[in-house]
């Protein structure tokens, strides 16, 4: 089964292996405070990104042409090649990242026992 790694930024060693090939990721913007989600999943030795949720617009809220509103939300699919990895900011004016598997949500750093610090996802090998 594919599983996503999650370790500290630039860091080789895995703090947590959990096996999804999808998952979606939530955050709040730090400045807007604007709730995000986007939903990944790992394919071709990638991280794929298919689908961005944010709850309104504002400073570095910039939704292309073709978003739709849903249920409050402005949604879209954006057009990115599969990223080798994603590092995720740890901020301490935002809550921490969310990340739910399979239906199972917790916090970034719940996942990986890790204080804090930015947060490198990856595709396991």
């Amino acid at each position: 089964m594919t599983s996503l790694c999650l370790a500290l930024a630039g860091a080789a060693t895995v703090l947590a292996s959990v096996p999804a090939d999808r998952f979606t990721l939530s955050w709040t913007h730090s400045v807007e405070r604007t709730e995000w989600r986007e939903e990944w999943r790992i394919a071709d030795g990638g991280l794929v990104l298919e689908t961005a949720w944010v709850k309104g617009g504002g400073a570095g809220v910039e939704p292309p042409p073709d978003a739709r509103v849903e249920d409050g939300w402005i949604v879209w699919h954006p057009a990115v090649p599969p990223q080798p990895r994603v590092v995720l900011a740890a901020s301490p004016h935002t809550a921490d990242h969310g990340l739910c598997i399979a239906g199972r949500c917790r916090a970034l750093h719940a996942w990986t026992g890790a204080a804090d610090g930015p947060i490198e996802m990856r595709p396991c090998p």
